[in-house]
């Protein structure tokens, strides 16, 4: 190995903690304005800095390509560096798996003039003129200030959205929606509101006319002064309170709830209407699920902090909905807001899991059961002087006998008023979209996300099932669009590919090489992100077209992040009866620390499998950033061996739902398989089978200390980072998918029972301020394998959440476990 590549492997850990995930400085949440010309994105300063800005990709008049930075953090806020967001803030970005600061999201009206974001907490308000080749400005110009002093009776800001027409902005404080109408620029000076006013009952703010006529009063503020123009005005529209002022406020409204964030992607609790006049608004209360509560031993003097978690097996968050519609006088500002409840069968159908909203029709609503087996989709009567105002109409119902897959991008209507619908199609075994209720894509094309809709096709990403046989493989051939792809016999469970699927069947492939990708796209452009084994770094393409389609200009975006200084030495293979898809990464060529350990060894190298392997979701990927810790494991002295088995995505529903009530049986048996399959195989022909150890990370951690207890004989070490090892310790809509609402068939899934088992090596890891997998978890096993006599390493991590974003314990935590595993099988 040379030694450019043996420091680069030395300096992996620190280096990949130090630039988030090699992400600094990496353009990322590319937004396409208009009708392709304009760009926004996010990107930091440098490899190290964590602090990311807003920028715009543009193309002159001439075609050439520019980068504007609209809003950097640092020159709007002396404080950017020392982020402290609010807590509400915080467990969203947990949620999302964010781990940067700045600007970290945005939202945009349609014209693509107008941008809000926070910082800090902070609202403020970017805008755009120029910079598109229709308006023959050379170059775009912005200016950004601060919307509205935000105190303790106006914040926190939470979920800013602006309004399609740019000229309000919603944001919520989790106990109150609040409106803020823009003034004109050159004369705005942010006010304070007054309090809120408003009847209650049962703890929720309801509007009536007293309420209408105290926000014509001027409840959002007055003028800036007599003679000028209105300075930005405030206003509360809604609002949720405690019925008693010192008794715990379970009402939350314009959030998502926890389960809609961690488990159905959803982070928005509502949503402006295309006219910008009408508000969809979840609220919700946590009462009646268990309290949880989460503390920092490091610091006793500090009480424990209490949270509400839905716990399976119990109850769920009371979920609601309201449609609003602001009441405008004369001059356009708001007078008011009237409101009706949305009424569906809500005890029946418990989750609000997706919404949007067509233009020129109300909204449409994603309803689920508890156990996620049936759904309807509904459209929302948002009509509020009609007595049917808040009523809905059941538009589809779909029903499987395990789980029914959530698809972000659907439900979707047409411009004409189609409905487009995901279908786990069981017969075909494949999961499809439904345009009105036919499937109109080929089976063994598996639909993963619905980016755009129009009238004649749907823009998605796809994985390609290629081990189909029969007639439904010689459909799907026949559309696969082979022609446009580079190496084509790589499309298959392992990309992400955007393909444009016509409702006539056609596919037509619009990413070209085998990754993982996304593409945001407009009338006359698109943005392209993503990358694929042979990219180093991410890349985001900028790309014009003209009116028939043809590409006229493309410009890449740069990306300066960091890189690791060396590639994956991975190959895929097939293994076993399952035909599992499985990563081998293998030491650099000359690597001396694999030279010694087989020296030491007999020639062979002990395996280290490190899957994820749980449902919902892939760890064998064509991307290259999947093996940059599977190759410094491997340059530890180890074969790496990644399998995805069955209950991983890509492969079709049947593949999906192998694992419906039996997650801990089915999901083990695959990685013993894939162990037992490697004998053979030429990648893997030194492997020492008699030292096989495995590391992971939640269900990868769950696995890893499953596969010690329960498969002793194949794995005889194990890492268990943050495990869920009582099902009923974990929320209910991910668990209650898969394992149902039978206690027994948590008994039996569970790994707390398996302690006395306990023959190998085995660590357990996990960070105290968890709140998606809580240290409970591993308490709870540690506390078995102690009443049973079985020695165990446990490492506790203070102040550490899921996403383990501090530096210094995400670089640690790999040199440990390595000379862990080194311990275990003697190779110190």
């Amino acid at each position: 190995m040379s030694g450019a590549i043996d420091e680069a492997i030395r300096q992996f850990p620190r280096k990949r903690a130090r630039t988030l995930r090699f992400q600094g400085a990496a353009p990322r949440s590319a937004k396409l304005l208009g009708d392709g010309e304009r760009a926004l994105f996010l990107r930091s300063d440098g490899q190290e800095d964590l602090v990311t800005s807003l920028w715009l990709s543009w193309f002159d008049a001439s075609g050439e390509h520019h980068e504007t930075k609209l809003a950097d953090p640092r020159d709007l806020l002396a404080d950017a560096d020392n982020e402290d967001v609010p807590a509400e803030e915080k467990a969203r970005r947990e949620r999302a798996r964010e781990g940067g600061a700045g600007i970290v999201g945005y939202s945009v009206d349609a014209a693509g003039d107008r941008v809000v974001f926070t910082i800090n907490g902070q609202l403020f308000l970017t805008e755009i003129s120029g910079g598109s080749g229709e308006t023959g400005e050379p170059e775009p110009s912005a200016r950004t200030r601060q919307l509205c002093a935000v105190d303790g009776e106006t914040g926190p800001v939470l979920n800013p959205r602006i309004s399609p027409d740019g000229r309000r902005v919603l944001y919520t404080t989790g106990e109150h929606l609040m409106l803020v109408e823009i003034a004109d620029w050159d004369d705005a000076v942010p006010v304070e509101s007054e309090e809120p006013a408003g009847d209650q009952s049962d703890g929720v703010f309801v509007e009536d006319d007293a309420m209408e006529a105290a926000l014509s009063e001027g409840l959002y503020g007055g003028d800036s002064g007599e003679g000028e123009e209105p300075a930005d005005r405030i206003v509360t529209l809604y609002g949720v309170c405690p019925e008693d002022d010192e008794a715990e406020n379970t009402w939350k409204i314009g959030l998502a709830e926890f389960v809609a964030g961690e488990e159905m992607n959803r982070y928005d609790g509502f949503w402006w209407g295309p006219d910008s006049r009408h508000i969809l608004f979840e609220m919700f209360d946590t009462q009646y699920e268990p309290m949880w509560y989460i503390s920092d031993p490091t610091h006793p003097d500090r009480p424990a902090e209490g949270r509400r978690y839905p716990r399976a097996l119990t109850r769920n968050a009371d979920v609601s909905l309201s449609i609003g519609e602001l009441v405008l006088d004369g001059d356009g500002s708001c007078a008011g807001f009237s409101t009706a409840e949305v009424r569906w069968d809500s005890d029946a159908y418990e989750y609000v899991a997706a919404v949007s909203w067509p233009k020129g029709r109300g909204p449409i609503v994603l309803v689920q059961d508890r156990c996620q087996r049936n759904d309807r989709v509904l459209a929302v009567n948002a009509d509020l002087d009609a007595d049917e105002a808040g009523e809905t109409t059941v538009l589809e119902s779909h029903h499987n006998d395990q789980w029914i897959d959530l698809v972000p991008g659907t439900p979707a209507m047409t411009p004409d008023g189609r409905l487009v619908c995901p279908l786990n199609d069981m017969a075909a075994d494949a999961n499809r979209l439904t345009v009105d209720g036919e499937p109109f894509t080929p089976a063994g094309w598996n639909v993963r996300e619905v980016l755009a809709v129009t009238d004649r096709d749907v823009l998605a990403v796809v994985q390609r099932e290629p081990d189909l046989t029969g007639p439904i493989a010689d459909a799907a051939d026949a559309a696969d669009g082979k022609d446009g792809w580079d190496d084509p016999d790589d499309h298959d469970a392992r990309s992400f590919d955007v393909v444009s699927l016509g409702y006539d069947g056609a596919v037509t492939p619009v990413t070209r090489r085998p990754g993982v990708w996304h593409v945001s796209r407009g009338a006359r452009g698109s943005v392209v992100s993503g990358r694929g084994m042979g990219d180093a770094r991410g890349e985001m393409v900028h790309v014009l077209t003209d009116a028939d389609g043809r590409e006229t200009a493309r410009a890449q975006v740069a990306n300066d992040a960091a890189v690791p200084g060396f590639t994956p030495n991975t190959t895929f293979v097939r293994l076993g009866e399952h035909r599992l898809y499985t990563a081998i990464t293998r030491p650099s060529e000359g690597c001396e620390m694999a030279e010694r350990i087989k020296a030491a060894n007999g020639g062979r190298l002990p395996v280290l499998l490190k899957p994820y392997g749980g449902p919902g979701f892939q760890q064998v990927v064509l991307q290259q950033g999947y093996y940059w810790e599977s190759q410094w494991w491997a340059d530890q002295g180890f074969i790496v061996v990644t399998a995805d088995g069955r209950g991983t995505t890509g492969r079709g529903p049947k593949w999906d739902r192998a694992i419906f009530e039996n997650m801990k049986d089915v999901t083990l048996a695959d990685q013993v398989e894939a162990v037992r399959a490697l004998t053979g195989v030429s990648e893997a022909a030194d492997a020492d089978l008699d030292k096989v150890c495995m590391i992971g990370w939640s269900y990868g951690g769950f696995l890893s200390a499953l596969a010690v207890l329960d498969a002793p004989d194949v794995v005889k070490a194990g890492c268990a980072g943050a495990p869920p090892t009582d099902w009923t310790l974990y929320d209910t809509h991910y668990t209650e998918r898969y394992l149902g609402l039978d206690p027994k068939v948590y008994e039996r899934n569970g790994i707390v029972q398996d302690a006395p088992k306990l023959t190998r090596p085995l660590m357990l890891i996990h960070g105290f301020a968890d709140d998606n997998v809580t240290i409970a978890h591993s308490l709870k096993l540690s506390q078995a394998l102690m009443a049973a006599g079985r020695p165990h390493t446990y490492l506790p991590l203070t102040g550490i959440t899921h996403m383990t974003n501090d530096e210094t314990v995400a670089e640690n935590l790999l040199t440990l476990q390595r000379d862990f595993l080194y311990d275990a099988f003697g190779l110190r």
